[in-house]
């Protein structure tokens, strides 16, 4: 029986996709803040509270010989990153100078809300000079953090001569 001969396939036509564009690197359009690192004597403590007190998420933890000795976390509002890396042994890891700031526009309930938790603040949530309000605590290795809310102001030069009105006002004194 003789073979039927098929007929020549057609090569298969691609419709052309549309590439997908590279997302574009923040850093291309300039210098973009990726994060802070912090050192700290225990890291598990350090994580623990910018998780528990603070609302922060976990990215990720490194962990050599049962101890966490990295851990990278989230803001909860935001892209802000902060990571904490272990201290060798006996180092020095005071930030004087150095003083990380969080901002958060229900700045008296949350810290009212630490406070009921039994959280020391080195000074409760009052008007500053420059019109913004702030609130100052450490974390458990000493690093000082200030709790703010600047809101519109943020990216505005501040003016000391309005600021000093300010500090007249009844918003200028803690509130309890």
């Amino acid at each position: 029986m003789a073979k039927k001969k098929r007929p020549a396939k057609k090569a298969a036509t691609r419709k052309p996709t549309a590439k997908k564009a590279a997302p574009k690197s923040t850093a291309s359009a300039g210098l973009n803040f990726n994060q802070a690192m912090i050192y700290a004597k225990d890291v598990a403590r350090g994580a623990a509270f910018y998780k528990d007190i603070l609302g922060f998420k976990v990215i990720e933890e490194f962990v050599f010989e049962k101890t966490v000795v990295y851990a990278r976390l989230r803001a909860p509002a935001g892209e802000g990153t902060i990571a904490l890396h272990q201290a060798n042994p006996g180092q020095n890891i005071t930030s004087d100078g150095v003083r990380l700031y969080f901002e958060i526009e229900a700045l008296d309930d949350f810290c009212e809300k630490l406070r009921k938790r039994g959280f020391y603040f080195t000074q409760l949530p009052r008007m500053m000079p420059w019109g913004w309000r702030h609130a100052y605590l450490n974390d458990p290795d000493g690093h000082e953090i200030s709790l703010y809310w600047a809101g519109e102001k943020r990216f505005k030069k501040t003016v000391m001569k309005a600021a000093k009105e300010v500090e007249k006002t009844p918003e200028a004194k803690p509130r309890r």
